[in-house]
């Protein structure tokens, strides 16, 4: 059987002056190492910091909209009890759900329910024809799990007045567990409503607080993106997974299979997760995401020890298909499989679970799109100057995507250690 083996420094090719090779790996280690800093300034889990407030609005005409919300079961005692000054509140609750125990969560949950009925209707509102609807939050209260987490289930009815001749529809505004009371950040509200012969999912935070059921498409496009795009961007550990794909890629091709193999892979497993079709718990899927940051670093690095300065070669036989040699694609298999893990990670992030609907489907698909805008963008910054470093300075190359890979096989590592233990 013929080989033919690809090298990276083709003949004649001039290289670069040291000063400038220089110069050139140390914007490419100062970026990477910026990011490890940055996330081993997080905590373990990139996920575990926000919460999310499911909200169900809907109303058949427009005096009375009824929003079935659902809670984070201990962040709602320790916000309300801190906020409404009802510690009694707080104990009761605390103590339930140490125990594990659904019905004493109801009843304290019940037993206080002015107190969580102010603190709800002070940061939870509809409006009708620009004028605000009164709300009434039922007696009972549900519990149950989501995402492997207490969620108490509570239901508000708001009487709207006629609704104004120069506004239509209806306003929903979320400011539920706000960064200001510093015990989680970026609380997102998922919202799914029925109102006004309009149906759809919209995602509230501080930056977007409030939507109208009269909103475009193009508005509710642009919401989901926007979700999408700032999850990848605030997920260290995504973010340190790409830069290990992008920096064991030997070709461009290279980093376009990859990056499909992950895009397929983690498209598959999210839209299942979000659909509840799945739901594995966030105890096995973070350290597992850690884990896979490590092992495609480490796949690298040990490559690098193995061949050395042949660690960039492609070995081709005559049968090699879409010009990956056998390490090639062994490593689109490993990549394919770690992104049906992230995908999970990403599906938590969203936290929809309800039955399948059209409108929830493209708000997933639109989701996903951001992750991808955000994605090819890291592949556009950080390869070019990878593959240019390649090219003119061969040597110097194998050092900087070496220290980079193991910069990030350290953070995985740590993370994985960390969640394991946090549990």
């Amino acid at each position: 059987m013929k080989h033919r083996s690809t090298r990276p420094v083709p003949a004649g090719l001039p290289l670069l002056p040291p000063f400038v090779a220089r110069v050139l790996a140390a914007l490419v280690l100062l970026g990477t190492l910026t990011a490890s800093l940055l996330g081993g300034a997080t905590a373990a889990s990139a996920h575990g910091f926000s919460s999310v407030v499911y909200a169900d609005v809907s109303g058949e005409g427009s005096d009375v909209v009824r929003a079935r919300l659902g809670l984070e079961y201990d962040l709602m005692l320790v916000s309300v009890g801190t906020s409404e000054d009802d510690d009694a509140l707080y104990r009761q609750g605390q103590a339930a759900w140490d125990d594990g125990d659904d019905a004493g969560m109801v009843r304290a949950a019940e037993a206080h329910h002015d107190s969580i009925s102010r603190y709800l209707f002070d940061r939870f509102s509809v409006t009708s024809g620009g004028q605000e609807c009164t709300g009434t939050l039922d007696d009972t209260v549900r519990v149950d799990m989501q995402d492997e987490v207490p969620y108490a289930q509570v239901v508000a009815d708001f009487r709207c007045p006629p609704a104004g001749h120069t506004a239509s529809g209806h306003v929903v505004e979320s400011r539920l567990f706000p960064d200001s009371e510093t015990f989680v950040r970026d609380t997102k509200t998922i919202v799914t409503y029925d109102v006004d012969d309009k149906a759809g999912t919209a995602t509230l935070d501080a930056d977007q607080p409030s939507f109208s059921t009269e909103q475009s498409a193009g508005q509710r496009f642009w919401e989901f993106f926007t979700l999408g795009a700032e999850h990848l961007l605030t997920g260290i550990d995504h973010i340190l997974f790409l830069i290990a794909l992008i920096a064991g890629s030997r070709r461009l091709r290279e980093v376009v299979y990859t990056a499909s193999a992950f895009t397929i892979a983690h498209s598959i497993t999210f839209i299942l997760a979000a659909l509840g079709v799945v739901s594995p718990p966030s105890i096995v899927v973070e350290p597992l995401i850690a884990l896979s940051i490590a092992a495609v670093a480490g796949w690298y690095l040990w490559r690098l020890v193995r061949r050395r300065s042949r660690a960039d070669e492609l070995v081709l036989t005559d049968q090699g298909r879409f010009a990956l040699d056998r390490s090639g694609w062994s490593r689109l298999a490993v990549v394919f499989a770690f992104g049906l893990i992230h995908g999970l990670g990403f599906a938590g992030a969203l936290g929809i679970h309800e039955a399948f609907s059209w409108q929830l489907l493209v708000s997933l698909l639109i989701f996903n799109v951001g992750i991808e805008a955000v994605q090819l963008a890291i592949i556009v910054i950080v390869f070019p100057p990878l593959s240019l470093l390649r090219r003119k300075a061969h040597v110097a190359s194998l050092w900087v995507t070496g220290a980079v890979t193991a910069g990030v096989f350290v953070m995985g590592m740590i993370w994985f250690v960390q969640r394991l233990v946090e549990g």
